[in-house]
């Protein structure tokens, strides 16, 4: 199953393996990319990978996590954009885009902001508390770095609902202590992300998705059971599917180990009947295989694998008599 084809919202993927999301570093303060992200993704492109996420591309400057990500908030960056995406795509792979807004967790230059003055650790600076007419421009960010991205050739948008940034922040009743109709009752708490999303539908009818952080481990935050309501509610607003990560609110760290959040996905997929991607220390096709074939879910994202080998669907591909290498490459299997 992992060299099947998947076909949703007119997309068509060659095969169930993404490269998922991961910072890089490698942009300069204006938030452009580099011919460094351009042969870093096109080698894994080249790889065999269907789909290829970059790192999370912000949707402000105060939003980014540090001064080094990528951005579109601003319109002269979407021809370098452009030009990431044309080299992935001659490279025989689609690409999406991750929108993010960094909150509490920004580390870039200005001053944070964040659904309330909480900030992440000691180490972090206190954000400041969004008014209400400022939550309402932060979503036009997020739609209007949305339409960059269209511009630009994109055929995914993912939404960044984890790992503590703003919208996991405004989803987290450990974060989110506003007293207005984005805080409150988990209704209110769900209420930025859904309209969000419904935002992106009305120029948007590409393939929508959401990461989410389906556990905090934190005895008062999230867990499963209130994400698998809030993947729903992603459902009802226009998502196609859900990207199940955890963690990330606090810096309590969870216990890892291959496939620690596989079971989050293969709940959500089945309680909110809606596709799901796998990701967390998956690196060998076999257990791929079997995450796919057990109904846990519809897409794998790989990271760190493909950090270390960015050929690793070529050599699986390989095993199960699939040519997903180019002919020049084919004296190499």
């Amino acid at each position: 199953m992992l060299f099947d084809e998947l076909k949703t919202k007119g997309l068509k993927l060659k095969n169930r393996v993404v490269m998922s999301p991961m910072c890089m570093y490698m942009a300069g303060g204006d938030g452009k990319v580099t011919n460094r992200h351009i042969n870093h993704y096109a080698t894994r492109a080249i790889g065999g990978v269907g789909l290829i996420i970059p790192e999370v591309t912000a949707v402000s400057p105060v939003g980014r996590i540090s001064d080094n990500d990528l951005g579109l908030w601003n319109d002269s960056q979407v021809d370098d954009f452009r030009q990431l995406i044309d080299a992935v795509h001659q490279c025989g792979s689609k690409i999406g885009v991750q929108l993010g807004h960094a909150g509490r967790k920004s580390e870039a230059e200005g001053e944070p902001i964040a659904p309330s003055a909480i900030s992440y650790s000691n180490k972090h600076r206190t954000p400041k508390e969004a008014a209400t007419d400022e939550i309402g421009q932060i979503m036009d960010q997020f739609a209007a770095a949305g339409k960059r991205a269209i511009a630009a050739g994109v055929d995914v948008i993912e939404i960044h609902a984890a790992h503590g940034y703003f919208i996991n922040e405004m989803l987290s009743p450990l974060t989110n202590r506003r007293n207005d109709q984005y805080g409150g009752n988990f209704e209110n708490r769900n209420r930025f992300l859904s309209e969000l999303l419904k935002k992106i539908r009305k120029f948007w009818g590409g393939p929508l998705f959401v990461r989410v952080s389906a556990d905090e481990y934190e005895k008062e935050g999230n867990h499963i059971e209130e994400t698998v309501t809030t993947a729903k509610l992603a459902k009802k607003a226009g998502a196609d599917l859900i990207d199940v990560s955890s963690g990330g609110l606090t810096p309590k760290l969870p216990a890892t180990y291959p496939g620690y959040q596989v079971a989050f996905s293969r709940r959500i997929r089945k309680e909110a009947d809606i596709m799901t991607g796998a990701v967390g220390l998956i690196t060998t096709d076999e257990y791929a295989e079997a995450i796919l074939h057990d109904g846990s879910a519809d897409l794998i994202f790989l990271g760190r694998e493909l950090l270390r080998n960015p050929y690793w669907a070529l050599y699986a591909a390989n095993k199960y008599g699939i040519k997903l290498y180019p002919e020049s490459y084919q004296r190499a299997f």
